[in-house]
């Protein structure tokens, strides 16, 4: 069997839709996954999970409830079988296939365009872990074990170094100098201030930074 080289990239969902074929707890998951990333949803099911049909009746979903139609699968940004149907399944991934969408199916790596990844989030750090199909059970005791290393103190850190991102590109014109100084951060005392949640401490290990790139001034 020939090994497929997938192309790993995070993708800006806000505002687009995406389509969830099913109604199960397995497409309840999906949808959740999905409203977390700002994405439009549309369900279409005959029936739903209590939590899904919660969702519709507040609007935060749309629900169709019928059998999928081929007029559901165009248009979709993106869409996901996830019936207890095999068959149902791959034919929703042909049919999102033919109009040039993307599909993931549920339990079948080899009708899918794209593959759902076991995820770790810390604030805006999103790490992703894929095995590419072959052990969805490897890639979630590997997200477990980087969960016991890179903890909640990881998002106050990464606010630190997007505010340093953004002096910094204000102050040092030089690109060379800004990369240094990104490299420095990583490693430097701005960990331990984020962390410590103090915001003078915070801004004083950001200004020793962005000096770092600055020209020095003339003598007298």
């Amino acid at each position: 069997m020939s090994m497929r080289t997938l192309y790993p990239m995070m993708v800006n969902l806000t505002g687009k839709r995406c389509l969830v074929v099913g109604g199960g707890t397995v497409a309840e998951r999906k949808v959740a996954r999905l409203l977390e990333c700002g994405a439009e949803v549309e369900v279409v099911s005959p029936t739903a999970t209590p939590r899904l049909a919660t969702l519709a009746s507040s609007r935060r979903i749309r629900w169709r409830r019928r059998t999928v139609r081929d007029s559901d699968l165009s248009g979709a940004f993106l869409a996901i079988a996830a019936t207890d149907d095999p068959e149902v399944n791959r034919d929703v991934a042909r049919g999102v296939q033919s109009v040039g969408g993307l599909v993931n199916v549920v339990n079948d790596p080899k009708a899918c365009s794209f593959l759902v990844p076991s995820v770790l989030r810390r604030g805006e750090l999103t790490i992703a872990l894929s095995t590419g199909g072959g052990s969805p059970a490897l890639a979630k005791k590997l997200r477990q074990h980087l969960e016991q290393t890179i903890g909640p103190e990881y998002a106050k850190f990464l606010r630190a170094l997007r505010l340093l991102r953004e002096q910094t590109k204000q102050a040092v014109r030089d690109p060379k100098k800004r990369q240094a100084i990104y490299r420095r951060a990583v490693a430097s005392n701005l960990f331990e201030a984020a962390v410590h949640g103090d915001p003078a401490l915070v801004a004083s290990e950001i200004d020793a930074l962005v000096k770092l790139g600055r020209p020095a001034s003339p003598r007298t």
